[in-house]
């Protein structure tokens, strides 16, 4: 639990339950969509700026191993780490973690890569600065 990148803290809400009264499966891929971003923009990155650059950051593979489930009003936490995969593509980890008691709620690996203005994969001196950092 300790070697995270980045942390975001974040709670439940009502509409995100299904009939069952437990968050949604496909919500939980909205949780960490958005840690990605906070985690990025926490970089200095910027989406709307590397898209009017020609660069596209786009999702290639997500792997969500589901433990245990969210309930409304539950708070909990994500930690993410990043990492390089191969020459051209970098991985997410990322954790879901229920407070008070730190019970993991869910394990997650995001595979990206980053797209030029020709559709071609290419990591931007951005990203490869990211991933060296």
């Amino acid at each position: 639990m300790s070697d995270y990148n980045f942390r975001l803290d974040l709670e439940v809400r009502d509409y995100e339950c299904d009939m069952q009264g437990v968050v949604n499966n496909a919500v939980y891929q909205n949780y960490l969509e958005h840690t990605r971003h906070e985690f990025i923009k926490q970089l200095g990155l910027d989406f709307a700026e590397l898209t009017r650059q020609g660069i596209i950051l786009v999702v290639v593979r997500a792997e969500l191993d589901y433990k245990k489930s969210l309930q409304s009003g539950d708070r909990f936490w994500i930690g993410t780490r990043l990492q390089r995969e191969s020459r051209i593509r970098f991985a997410f980890y990322q954790d879901i973690y229920r407070y008070p008691d730190n019970e993991l709620i869910l394990q997650a690996k995001v595979i990206g890569t980053s797209l030029n203005d020709k559709g071609r994969p290419k990591l931007p001196k951005q990203i490869e600065a990211a991933l060296a950092g």
